[in-house]
């Protein structure tokens, strides 16, 4: 494994291959990042992890300062995977150039995690499009736990007729059923109990609706979710997870989209 902190030095190594498959990551890793770069190593190119925690999707800087960094961890972890190259830059290296393409964010941005996190798309999308810019990546491995991300992620790449293509790959769960996540990190045992009880009444929960759609009280619902140990919720809602269309009515084919807090730690899922 080759270690870049600079993407000079990196682009004059990818230069020499037929491509990479890429893996973004904030760090924190976890089974879940496992399951997206053991999905990578399966192609025909060099895999490349990134690990950047990127101040401008976050907002509130108090986030950004607690949010979970263990680097001498993942590179061990990452070692033992055996991936080709891993990419830990400096903020410069990835906001010190104007990149080719201008950002494409879908009106959907302004929902769900979009309305409650002013700024977060963007930020998110601003730093794949550079990391893009840097890297011309054949193939990105994104999961789909978060699923508004990889929808925009998506939308942007077709929009402005980038190459690399995106590969789906399912959200790992931890045994308890809670998506696997870099904040679980920060949950005491009771949190995550309360955590994997918020899982499995929503999972429950999708198979009533299914049946009738009459079960999707939100006020019920949410007062639920408080008496199972959730702080505040930010949203709940049922979205077509093939077009991303709100659904009102019964239908076999959607997602139950969540944004809640455990104390101040936020958590999303879809299920």
């Amino acid at each position: 494994m080759k270690i870049f902190k600079n993407k000079h030095t990196l682009q004059k190594e990818i230069l020499k291959t037929k491509g990479t498959s890429f893996v973004p990551t904030m760090g924190g890793l976890h089974k879940g990042h496992i399951s997206l770069i053991k999905q990578a190593k399966k192609s025909k190119f060099k895999t490349l992890v990134s690990i950047f925690v990127n101040p401008k999707q976050f907002n509130k800087k108090s986030d950004f300062r607690s949010y979970p960094r263990n680097t001498k961890r993942d590179i061990k972890l990452l070692k033992r995977l055996k991936i080709d190259y891993l990419y830990i830059p400096r903020f410069k290296d990835i906001y010190g150039f104007r990149p080719k393409n201008k950002i494409f964010l879908d009106k959907f941005s302004k929902k769900l995690c979009g309305k409650f996190r002013k700024g977060h798309f963007e930020g998110v999308l601003n730093v794949v499009n550079r990391f893009i810019d840097i890297i011309k990546p054949r193939y990105i491995f994104l999961g789909k736990k978060d699923y508004q991300q990889l929808f925009l992620i998506k939308k942007h790449i077709e929009k402005r007729k980038i190459k690399s293509k995106i590969i789906e790959c399912n959200t790992i769960r931890e045994i308890n059923g809670i998506a696997c996540s870099s904040r679980n990190s920060r949950l005491d045992k009771n949190q995550m109990k309360i955590a994997s009880n918020i899982y499995h009444y929503l999972r429950k929960l999708k198979k009533k609706i299914k049946k009738d759609y009459s079960f999707f009280n939100i006020s019920k619902i949410k007062k639920d979710l408080i008496d199972l140990g959730a702080s505040k919720i930010d949203y709940l809602e049922n979205y077509n997870i093939k077009n991303f269309k709100l659904i009102k009515k019964r239908s076999k084919q959607f997602n139950l989209f969540i944004a809640y807090y455990i104390k101040n730690i936020r958590l999303i899922d879809n299920i």
